[in-house]
């Protein structure tokens, strides 16, 4: 099968497209269909060797070059993936099976953001003069890392390919990107546009793989950063490998994060953060409002007000733009989630509607809320990733605040009130990373976004992310006569 922008080869290396069909064949699915729509190969030692040789030979010379110069590629690759945004967007729509009506709107076009928004920065990382007692003096130079390696989730390929390329070659690093398995294609896009916008060969590589291809990227002595989207358990195993190396990390991993929506919230935005925070991408984001805590007096209108707008959703074939629902991105993950499903009602939630796989070729499951929900129960406390709400009640502030604290992640959190002095209390008492008030899952690249405890260690995005992809060095210059006690 063919369609726009298909790449032309499994890896893109040293500025050109690579195969070695030795690699173990991954077939991609696409998610509406059931049906394969391409073959792409697992890197195989020779492949990982050739990508890193390529990245640790072109990075010096990158990093020589002025931050201003650096950052023009940037834009102009950011340019042209607005440019191509259609085509990126069918691609996108190919790999995940998201609906085009978000993809368009959603992955080339943040990733472009983050290519804009950090070109537009590069010429802006300079160190600082530090005036020091009788005369003498202290500079910092803000310096790359070397090579960074990006692991991706199969959730946004496009988008994280970008937000990791982005600050990673502003700072005048190289970058070696693996992206899922279960989504390789659209990052193949982003390093051919890099390459076509000026990048130097060997600064952006791209290489398939599973977890073994990961593992000996993370553990080669020559790679100098890790950065890694993905759940919990995978964060685990490769901070811990990265460590062994004393290697820098950006870890953005899962959650469970809650949503507070109190009695007096404007009701459809709450409904619709809602919706955004559980359904956008079929529930497979992992900053998602999953836990969903209503108060008592405003518990039925919402799930009412939630079932009428949920009926509204058009699910079907994803590359049709009046598409509003698509499919999981694959039967494994479809089956996870139906898991979670009947877990939710073997332990006594109540479901309010959906709960069933739609009867059509491909991945799809209806969207799914379960009200009735307490604290302990499994699609309470394990992120699902997927199309599955859990809804909670409660009367006051203390109460839900010490429940929503209640986990081991750390991702998000979302509050719905009218009350701004509440609203920025609870936001000040939430335990998690990133919040939203009277919204959810934004995602501007000029906001830091990332977890705490479980859910992650470092921030992608806004300024933040230049201090995860660069260092500093101190200089201390004496002006002063230098004495010694002997």
């Amino acid at each position: 099968m063919t369609y726009p922008t298909q790449p032309t080869a499994s890896h893109f290396i040293d500025g050109q497209y690579v195969e070695d069909t030795a690699g173990t064949p991954i077939p991609v699915i696409y998610s509406a269909t059931g049906k394969q729509i391409a073959t792409v190969h697992a890197a195989t030692p020779a492949i990982v060797e050739q990508a890193i040789s390529a990245a640790r030979r072109a990075q010096d010379g990158w990093a020589a070059l002025s931050g201003t110069e650096r950052g023009r590629i940037l834009r102009r690759a950011a340019d042209m993936l607005r440019d191509r945004n259609h085509d990126l967007s069918v691609l996108e729509t190919y790999d995940t099976g998201k609906p085009y009506q978000e993809t368009s709107v959603a992955d080339a076009t943040s990733g472009a953001d983050a290519l804009e928004y950090f070109g537009g920065m590069a010429a802006t990382l300079t160190g600082e003069h530090i005036p020091l007692g009788g005369g003498d003096w202290a500079y910092t130079r803000r310096e790359a890392l070397g090579v960074c390696v990006g692991i991706g989730a199969w959730n946004y390929p496009t988008q994280i390919a970008c937000w990791k390329a982005a600050p990673a070659l502003a700072c005048g690093n190289a970058m070696i990107f693996k992206p899922s398995e279960t989504t390789p294609l659209c990052a193949l896009k982003v390093a051919e546009i890099l390459h076509e916008a000026g990048l130097p060969a060997g600064l952006y590589n791209v290489v398939q793989g599973m977890g073994e291809v990961g593992a000996a990227l993370v553990g080669d002595p020559r790679v100098d950063k890790v950065s890694l989207t993905g759940s919990v358990p995978t964060g685990r195993k490769v901070y811990a490998a990265a460590a062994q190396g004393m290697k820098h990390v950006t870890m953005e991993l899962g959650g469970k994060s809650p949503l507070l929506v109190f009695d007096d919230a404007d009701l459809d935005a709450a409904v619709s953060g809602a919706i955004l925070g559980n359904f956008y991408s079929s529930g497979q984001v992992c900053s998602n409002g999953t836990r969903v805590f209503v108060q008592k007096g405003i518990l039925e209108p919402f799930l009412a007000r939630l079932s009428e707008r949920l009926a509204q959703a058009v699910i079907g074939d994803p590359l049709d733009p009046e598409t509003s629902f698509g499919p999981m991105v694959s039967e494994a993950q479809m089956k996870i989630v139906q898991g979670y499903i009947a877990k939710g009602l073997d332990e006594g939630a109540r479901l309010v509607t959906g709960g069933r796989q739609i009867a059509r070729d491909g991945f799809y499951l209806e969207p799914t809320v379960f009200a009735d929900v307490t604290d302990d129960m499994t699609i309470a406390r394990e992120e699902i990733f997927g199309p599955v709400m859990a809804v909670l009640s409660f009367d006051d502030e203390d109460e839900v605040m010490a429940r929503a604290n209640a986990t081991e992640f750390g991702l998000a959190a979302g509050v719905f009130t009218r009350d701004l002095e509440r609203a920025h209390r609870v936001v000040a008492g939430f335990e998690a990373g990133t919040c939203y008030i009277n919204t959810y899952n934004d995602a501007p690249v000029e906001m830091p976004f990332g977890g705490s405890k479980l859910s992650g260690v470092g921030r992608e995005n806004s300024k933040a992310a230049i201090e995860h992809y660069s260092q500093l060095k101190s200089v201390y210059v004496r002006m002063s006569p230098l004495e010694a006690p002997f």
